[in-house]
């Protein structure tokens, strides 16, 4: 069974990295539990509920032209219906006052088994790296166009 558990974890977590990068906020927000914290203490941000990931999702939205976020796992440690791990992340994009961002960093991970299966109870972005020079290319229409 652990290992079932780490794969639903695993799928959790690449769910959680393709909504954002497909903008489906509904999705990605439903991805926690209903009390789910959501942090990136360096951006100062941070969510405490999954209607406020919604909300706030939509704001952060706003703020970038495109965003590329890239995802290694890491790992994963079950104990009953309780879970913690870390996710490897390396991010770039470009806000829609025209600068840039790249960062490496670690999601630090506390899961929850749900009924309907596992849920981010809790996601830390730790920064490890940044790096603001303004990205040399250009974002494809598909990432410039409202949806």
């Amino acid at each position: 069974m652990p290992g079932t558990d780490r794969y639903d974890i695993e799928c959790l977590r690449g769910e959680f990295t393709d909504a954002g990068m497909m903008a489906d906020l509904d999705r990605m927000a439903g991805l926690f539990t209903d009390q789910g914290i959501w942090r990136i203490p360096e951006a100062n941000v941070e969510f405490t509920s999954r209607a406020e990931i919604r909300a706030g999702l939509e704001r952060l939205r706003t703020v970038w032209e495109f965003m590329v976020q890239t995802i290694h796992p890491g790992t994963v440690e079950v104990n009953g219906d309780q879970a913690t791990g870390r996710t490897y992340v390396h991010e770039f994009g470009r806000f829609r006052d025209g600068t840039s961002h790249t960062n490496y960093a670690i999601y630090h991970d506390r899961y929850e088994r749900t009924g309907a299966g596992w849920k981010f109870a809790e996601r830390t972005y730790e920064i490890l790296y940044t790096d603001d020079t303004p990205l040399p290319g250009r974002a494809a229409a598909r990432f410039g166009a409202a949806t």
